[in-house]
């Protein structure tokens, strides 16, 4: 008896050692990939980021933007900031920002829409700034979201025209809610450095300077625990199906030299889109989410150009 409790013991320990080592990997990697994100400390800490993304904080403070709230088909209140401008007719912008991000990263894209006459509503995305939610969506989740906050666009006017705009995980977000059974007053959109897959981009991020059989263990890991969790399919979460059903045009902006979220993405994006319907705006030089950055007055004129065919 004294041999089969000892061997009970050490299989027992070691069961509890692997759970342990288990809970232990996806609990770090979902911290670190999906859990939440707040702006805050990376803009006040990190001046550098500010003049890199020449972000102007004081802008917010120039116009008397709305704060407004929703909440989420899974209950979550969310948040939103909106303005109306005195010579937007009825056009409004509906921008939506990336990962790790909040509305404030938005204001280059802001100004820009103001300054073309729009009106605009910035979200803060689920997981993200004041907006509820310990896990980020990834664009999947969020497309729900944007679809609601079409929805609170509508009811202020329901002659509105909207343009959808995204970028980054945002830009992802936009596509997959293309998508989706959009009111006839969402006329375009438009998405700066999307991902196509939720799983291929996290593949790419973990694998990109080494793919190992521990970092391939990891993900395969990570991924079957979403799905029994949190019932998270991050295959499925893919914006190029999202696209094959749309029926608004869309633009597509990428830089070149993105290494986050290769250009790649963009033109299997594009490719979902009818000729007719989409324009594809590659940025020499451009890195991730630096394509305003890099060459501000031709992506204002590409823009406004894309606008008038459909929005202006």
């Amino acid at each position: 008896m004294k041999v089969f409790s000892i061997i009970a013991l050490i299989f027992l320990t070691l069961i509890l050692v692997f759970l342990s080592c288990y809970l232990l990997v996806v609990r770090i990697t979902f911290r670190y990939s999906l859990g939440r994100k707040n702006i805050a400390k990376r803009l006040d800490s990190k001046s550098g980021l500010i003049n890199q993304y020449e972000i102007d904080l004081c802008w917010w403070d120039k116009y008397k933007f709305t704060e407004l709230t929703i909440v989420s088909e899974d209950g979550l209140k969310l948040k939103g900031h909106y303005l109306k401008t005195t010579t937007s007719s009825n056009r409004v912008a509906l921008l939506v920002h990336g990962y790790g991000s909040d509305f404030r990263e938005m204001q280059p894209y802001a100004k820009m829409f103001v300054d073309m006459g729009y009106s605009v509503l910035v979200v803060e995305n689920r997981a993200h700034g004041k907006s509820e939610g310990n896990m980020i969506g990834m664009g999947w989740f969020d497309k729900e979201d944007v679809l609601s906050w079409i929805n609170v666009l509508v009811e202020k006017d329901e002659k509105c025209r909207i343009v959808l705009f995204g970028v980054s995980m945002g830009g992802s977000a936009v596509c997959m809610a293309s998508g989706l059974n959009l009111p006839s007053n969402v006329v375009c959109a438009i998405s700066d450095c999307a991902f196509a897959n939720v799983y291929d981009q996290m593949k790419y991020v973990l694998m990109k300077k080494k793919e190992t059989r521990a970092r391939r263990a990891i993900l395969k890991t990570f991924y079957k625990y979403m799905m029994r969790v949190y019932y998270f399919d991050l295959k499925t979460a893919d914006a190029a199906t999202g696209l094959a059903s749309c029926k608004i045009p869309v633009m597509f902006i990428h830089g070149k030299s993105d290494d986050f979220v290769p250009v790649e993405n963009a033109l299997k994006l594009a490719g979902k889109v009818s000729d007719y319907r989409k324009d594809v705006y590659l940025v020499e030089n451009a890195g991730h989410a630096m394509s305003y950055v890099t060459n501000p007055r031709k992506y204002e004129f590409r823009v406004r150009e894309f606008l008038k065919k459909y929005s202006m």
